[in-house]
């Protein structure tokens, strides 16, 4: 057996959260990687850590799902998304935030953005043209 085609198999028959953990079954199969090495070739096959565990990420389409955006007055937006998508939708909102936006709070498929209420239309209308250019 080849060794992409274990590592998929792998990854299928039990949760896997760390590259030590990874490396030791592939140990164990006979094949001696170095970490980096590991990672890169994780990187190759688009296998990501999802919600605490290596997973194969296959299609862009899985990597951008569908956004929704409501406001929920005098201060919130509420961004819903697929499970699973929130903590990466919310963590690239804060890497640039717009003026006017505090802060994020994400959990599974749901991101709240806390705005300023004085620039709630700004935040809303900027945060609307992101999510349509992607």
């Amino acid at each position: 057996m080849d060794l992409d085609t274990l590592i998929l198999q792998l990854l299928e028959a039990s949760p896997i959260a760390d590259q030590g953990d990874l490396l030791d079954l592939l140990a164990a199969q006979g094949h001696e990687l170095t970490q980096s090495t590991l990672s890169r070739r994780l990187k190759r096959l688009g296998i990501q850590k999802v919600q605490g565990r290596y997973r194969r990420v296959e299609t862009s389409a899985q990597l951008l799902p569908e956004v929704t955006l409501r406001e929920a007055p005098p201060n919130l937006l509420v961004l819903r998304t697929a499970p699973g998508f929130a903590q990466a939708l919310g963590l690239s909102l804060d890497a640039d935030p717009v003026p006017g936006q505090v802060g994020t709070l994400a959990g599974d498929d749901t991101v709240f953005v806390a705005v300023l209420p004085e620039r709630m239309a700004e935040v809303k209308a900027h945060l609307a043209r992101v999510l349509a250019a992607r």
